[in-house]
């Protein structure tokens, strides 16, 4: 069965990736024609994304990413943003 829910009921729901990683709070949603395409995620401490962003608020992530929305919501890995330092080689 198929259980609907209210978008201000998604509003603060903490966000984990499918690996099991937290990665922030929802903050809003996007609506675009009646149809969410996507979700705007709050950096919050000691999540995933304070770690990779620093100073950044948070990130907006496309609603296809999203895999599950119950009393937490469940993001797809390839979501996450990656940021590699690279070593800079000296000639």
């Amino acid at each position: 069965m198929l259980k609907v829910k209210k978008i201000s009921d998604v509003y603060d729901m903490r966000v984990y990736t499918d690996s099991g990683e937290y990665f922030g709070d929802i903050e809003e949603s996007i609506l675009t024609t009646n149809k969410i395409s996507g979700w705007r995620i709050r950096a919050t401490k000691n999540s995933f994304l304070t770690r990779v962003l620093g100073g950044a608020k948070g990130v907006i992530v496309p609603h296809q990413f999203v895999k599950a929305i119950g009393d937490i919501v469940i993001i797809s890995k390839s979501a996450i943003p990656s940021y590699e330092e690279k070593e800079e080689s000296k000639e």
